[in-house]
């Protein structure tokens, strides 16, 4: 099984494995409000509900990124996966987060006691377990991706959104439950209903953040990131090494997927070459890079003069735009 399958079958199992616990616990929680008169209960329930459904367009997602191109579509349909990424930001937003404020407002303005807090504390405890074990299998898939970097950094960088958009989905989740179990005992250990809805509005803004998060980073894999930089530095490497190749002017990226990679290089050619061997040579540089980073689905080599670069980007080859130029005798 290559790279790209094993992450693809890992991050459906802890899509899958979040389903199922936040589809039992949405249940569960819903039960337990009705019981309780708990508004931090009824927004958790919500935002369980939020998170089953967006695990279902994550999976969505993944199954219209492997489409095939199509004469519309001639790169494929890897972005589908980004976008549907963005449509879960948006609806832990909308619906989560704005149910969870309303909630709070409500039970601000019209407070009412608590019918029995036990049952909010059972369903609480047993919806801790469910989404601690899907919370520590997302944090184990994400670990394996992040290596030194801190997890706020890997995730900003990351070029996968399933598994990070589980992981703080589940991290979320947590810091709710352990909100609405303060806000249950509180209101309980005080007769203070009011306080049960601070802790449906803290819920939402718990949410805000998080979908704030989410929306910032699948936005802008959706509009066009760049590969990770050293994906850029190896194959600028591997084109400077080339013999009919004096200097590489840039190495321009595109991220369509997670496994998916659209490379353009700028680069000065000798100047004795005829065109078959620069053919030759172009070909023969494709299957390095591709065999190097199999993620490189289109290369596209542009036989160009520094002067000539300049000129049509109006740049300096010291711009901070993709690798900059790299000249053979420094390799």
């Amino acid at each position: 099984m290559s790279a790209g399958r094993s992450r693809d079958a890992a991050s459906k199992k802890v899509i899958y494995v979040a389903l199922a616990g936040n589809l039992a616990i949405a249940i569960t929680k819903f039960v337990a409000a009705s019981l309780s008169g708990s508004a931090a209960m009824l927004s958790e329930g919500v935002h369980s509900l939020v998170d089953t459904g967006n695990e279902v367009l994550l999976l969505y997602g993944m199954h219209r990124a492997r489409l095939p191109p199509t004469a519309q579509h001639p790169l494929g349909h890897a972005r589908e996966l980004y976008f549907w990424t963005f449509i879960v930001a948006l609806l832990v937003f909308a619906v989560g987060a704005g149910v969870s404020c309303y909630e709070g407002v409500s039970h601000l303005l019209h407070p009412e006691p608590l019918v029995d807090a036990r049952v909010a504390y059972v369903v609480l405890g047993v919806s801790a377990i469910f989404e601690g074990i899907s919370w520590r299998l997302a944090l184990k898939e994400f670990r394996g991706t992040k290596g030194r970097r801190s997890y706020l950094r890997a995730a900003e960088e990351s070029k996968d959104p399933r598994t990070f958009t589980v992981l703080f989905e589940d991290s979320a989740a947590l810091l709710g439950l352990i909100i609405a179990f303060l806000g249950v005992f509180l209101a309980h250990r005080y007769d203070m209903p009011a306080l049960d809805g601070i802790a449906s509005l803290c819920i939402g803004v718990l949410l805000a953040v998080a979908a704030a998060f989410l929306a910032r980073e699948s936005k802008a894999l959706l509009v066009g990131e760049g590969a990770h930089p050293q994906v850029e530095r190896r194959v600028a490497t591997l084109a400077a090494a080339a013999p009919e190749i004096r200097r590489v002017n840039r190495v321009l990226t595109t991220q369509l997927g997670p496994e998916q990679v659209v490379v353009a290089i700028s680069a000065e050619f000798e100047d004795e070459l005829r065109t078959p061997q620069i053919e030759a040579c172009v070909e023969r540089l494709e299957s390095d890079i591709r065999r190097r980073d199999p993620q490189v689905m289109l290369l596209f080599i542009k036989p160009q003069s520094p002067d000539v670069w300049q000129r049509r980007h109006g740049r300096r080859n010291d711009d901070p735009l993709g690798v900059p130029p790299v000249d053979r005798a420094e390799h």
